[in-house]
């Protein structure tokens, strides 16, 4: 009996992220409503309280899901040099096939950039701990003699966020035109070019 009360109680909490992330997506932190979510999710807002205590401790739980979804598929954390700018691409590519996450994350990140944001301190941590995670592997890749041992690592950390965040929010804007995937594999390239010894 515990068993099957746990595990319901893990479907429920899968479905009320669910839906979360595609109202945060459609309408924004302050634009969503936990009423709106209970309300797609058959339950009662204390149902969805009793889950996740507050609206923002669930924002930040979705913030994790997609974090959490993107390192089980792409463990680029454990890769450096040439390999961990190939994942990269492949996240580029995947996040093409998801639209409501990909702009869940750029209307999030847009919000968080006022202090007073729930998502705020998710959003400064998370760009640290990229930046540091990256600039750590493309200097793995120049001590492996992939790349360049003169090269400034946190300065093409940076260049490569911004242009994937940059990217992502063209392609939102206008998928029509702007080839994200294609894009951004035609910068790895040209950056694996430039950074070989």
């Amino acid at each position: 009996m515990k068993r099957r009360g746990y595990a319901s109680g893990d479907a429920r909490r899968e479905r009320i992220l669910a839906i979360a992330i595609q109202e945060f997506a459609e309408n924004g932190y302050r634009g969503t409503s936990l009423a709106r979510i209970a309300e797609r999710a058959e339950l009662s807002q204390a149902g969805v309280l009793h889950h996740f205590r507050s609206k923002e401790r669930l924002l930040i739980a979705v913030l994790d899901y997609r974090d959490q979804l993107d390192l089980e598929r792409f463990n680029y954390g454990d890769q450096h040099g040439i390999a961990m700018l190939r994942s990269l691409a492949d996240v580029v590519e995947h996040n093409a096939r998801i639209p409501g996450l990909v702009q869940l994350f750029s209307v999030i990140s847009g919000e968080a950039v006022t202090a007073d944001h729930p998502g705020h301190t998710w959003a400064k941590e998370r760009y640290r701990r990229l930046r540091s995670e990256v600039a750590g592997a493309l200097r793995r890749g120049a001590e492996a003699g992939e790349f360049r041992t003169d090269l400034d690592a946190e300065a093409h950390a940076d260049r490569l966020i911004a242009m994937m965040d940059g990217l992502q929010t063209q392609w939102l804007i206008d998928p029509e035109q702007v080839d994200m995937a294609a894009v951004f594999r035609g910068y790895i390239d040209d950056l694996i070019a430039t950074l070989r010894p």
